[in-house]
């Protein structure tokens, strides 16, 4: 399959997504949502249906419950479809514990769902990358790679590329957040609605900033799943890597 073809499949996904969809707002590394959703998957399967608040749910808020306890209770509460284990969660959100707190905002976005599912007799669709998002826009990291890899982009080079970067994503309804310069690249943090379509917008970027001096090359590396090193970007751009479609999870 060829980088067209698999972009288009990586975009048919998102366009297919109905439009009752939640995004998961707060940066929660990959590894560590994995973990949650596989606990939720675990005790969904033993407790085929679960309609009552797990034993011993006040453990939650006790300094003495271990972490591991702690994790099971916030997982166990939002299978539960009853607004008493939602504010349960809430609650515990508000002074949640470092350690545990990530978990609590994923059983908090999912006691919510599961909530309106029951409510409205309606499917929610769910959406989780590891950079997070806002409403119903995904938080993407993207790199521009210098057509000198040894140099920095000139100062007006620089200036142009977040003029043209700001003014594409109002035009998509997008939000620029963040944007770095670095030796050979320059990296950004941004906003865009779900079902943009990313190659056409970074494509045209570049186009209108290569116009004035061809500094851009014509790929990016695109992820939503975390913020890459500089080690993993030279890595990338040495290997070849950012020729690829962009990384998307969910």
């Amino acid at each position: 399959m060829d980088e067209d073809e698999s972009y288009g499949d990586i975009q048919k996904v998102f366009d297919d997504i109905p439009d009752n969809f939640n995004i998961l707002e707060e940066q929660i590394d990959i590894d560590e949502q994995f973990r949650y959703f596989e606990l939720s998957k675990k005790l969904r399967e033993k407790n085929k249906a679960v309609n009552e608040l797990p034993e011993n749910c006040d453990e939650l808020f006790l300094p003495e419950t271990s972490e591991e306890r702690k994790k099971e209770l916030l997982v166990s509460l939002a299978l539960v479809p009853d607004v008493k284990a939602y504010r349960m969660i809430e609650n515990y959100l508000k002074n949640a514990d470092k350690q545990v707190r990530n978990w609590a905002v994923l059983a908090f976005q999912e006691s919510r769902m599961l909530l309106q599912s029951t409510l409205l007799d309606e499917k929610q669709v769910f959406i989780s990358t590891g950079l997070g998002g806002k409403g119903k826009k995904l938080r993407y990291y993207v790199v521009f790679i210098s057509s000198s890899p040894d140099m920095m982009l000139e100062s007006s080079h620089q200036k142009l590329l977040k003029d043209e970067l700001i003014f594409a994503l109002k035009k998509k309804d997008g939000e620029f957040e963040s944007i770095d310069f670095s030796q050979g690249f320059a990296s950004s943090l941004l906003l865009l609605p779900l079902k943009a379509n990313l190659k056409d917008i970074f494509s045209e970027i570049i186009d209108e900033c290569n116009q004035y001096g061809n500094f851009l090359a014509e790929d990016v590396i695109l992820t939503n799943v975390k913020i890459l090193t500089r080690s993993e970007i030279i890595d990338f751009i040495n290997s070849g890597d950012n020729k690829k479609p962009p990384a998307e999870s969910d």
